[in-house]
């Protein structure tokens, strides 16, 4: 039998070392290639149908994609409400998002339409920006308000969790700008909408709550109902000398809307993974919604015990805060 050598020996170990690392990033770019083809496809809903306004541009954001969803007997001669979702690559069609995970609107408000529990309703997807998605939703003003060292240790915490690698500074003024003034102007024009602030509505899951929850702050004269599920009170991923939640409490103190006439606002939270952060701070919040004149007919909060922070989780309640927002 033949015998080798050590040098060859560990010669022909580098070899098989080198080609197993480039399998590995072969792997992994295939996975990321499939992904971003698989999102690039317009989602096929179960009912009704979706249709997507390429790279939509903006003065105030990077372009992205707008996904809106019209049910089955859609027609110009009536008037519909509009939601306005964030993460709109997530809300139809699980076999085009990253985790094969979706909200399920389309079969959620289909089955409501068709039990007569809410009035008519389209649906606008707004793509996020993938790695500005954190700058984009969270709230501007909270922010400044934080001490220099407070915005610093915000950056740091966020670059360990590797949401940013450059100096964290939220523009959520500007996502709000475009919405507002770009993006609801041309969804009114395009198709057959009630414009009025109770049939505006917002809504999204984590950073797409606090989002949610600053649009309602910021324009009640344009989004009358919001719904904020599982909303991301900490920030960032930890409460631990986490001075987000005093900020965010203080900012509602002094900019929730009181309570009016058609506005109402949806709050919710699970008890599992990232959702048990988020109790504390809900439960503080809900203080100042009381003080504001908030009753049952504007507001609710909801905890759901054991449910996780997943589209699957949102998906298996979301017919609730759809019920609260939209009920005839």
């Amino acid at each position: 039998m033949t015998q080798i050598s050590t040098d060859e020996f560990l010669s022909v170990l580098f070899l098989i070392n080198k080609m197993m690392k480039r399998l590995f990033f072969l792997l992994i770019l295939f996975y990321k290639v499939s992904v971003a083809i698989a999102q690039e496809k317009i989602p096929m809903p179960s009912a009704g149908i979706v249709k997507r306004f390429e790279n939509f541009k903006s003065r105030y954001v990077s372009a992205r994609h707008i996904d809106v969803w019209l049910p089955e007997e859609y027609t110009p001669q009536r008037k519909y409400a509009v939601l306005y979702m964030h993460d709109g690559q997530m809300l139809y069609d699980s076999t085009t998002t990253w985790n094969k995970q979706e909200w399920g609107v389309d079969e959620t408000l289909t089955r409501l339409f068709k039990q007569l529990q809410i009035q008519d309703c389209i649906v606008v997807g707004i793509w996020n920006s993938g790695a500005g998605r954190h700058a984009d939703y969270f709230p501007q003003k909270p922010f400044e308000h934080l001490s220099l060292s407070q915005q610093t240790w915000v950056t740091q915490q966020l670059q360990k969790a590797g949401r940013t690698q450059e100096s964290f500074h939220p523009v959520s003024d500007n996502y709000l700008r475009f919405l507002v003034k770009e993006l609801k102007p041309f969804i009114d024009s395009t198709f057959s909408t009630l414009k009025d602030p109770s049939n505006t509505l917002i809504g999204g899951s984590s950073m797409g709550g606090l989002i949610s929850m600053y649009a309602f702050c910021e324009y009640p004269h344009v989004f009358g109902r919001a719904a904020c599920l599982s909303t991301h009170w900490p920030g960032i991923f930890s409460l631990e000398n986490n001075p987000l939640p005093d900020a965010f409490v203080a900012y509602l103190k002094k900019s929730l809307p009181l309570a009016r006439q058609g506005h109402k606002i949806y709050f919710d939270y699970g008890t599992a993974t990232l959702d048990a952060l988020y109790e504390p701070t809900q439960q503080r919040v809900d203080t100042i919604l009381a003080s504001k004149k908030y009753h049952s007919k504007h507001w609710e909060t909801r905890k759901f015990e054991g449910a996780e922070h997943s589209e699957k989780a949102w998906k298996e309640r979301l017919a609730i805060p759809l019920t609260f927002l939209l009920k005839k």
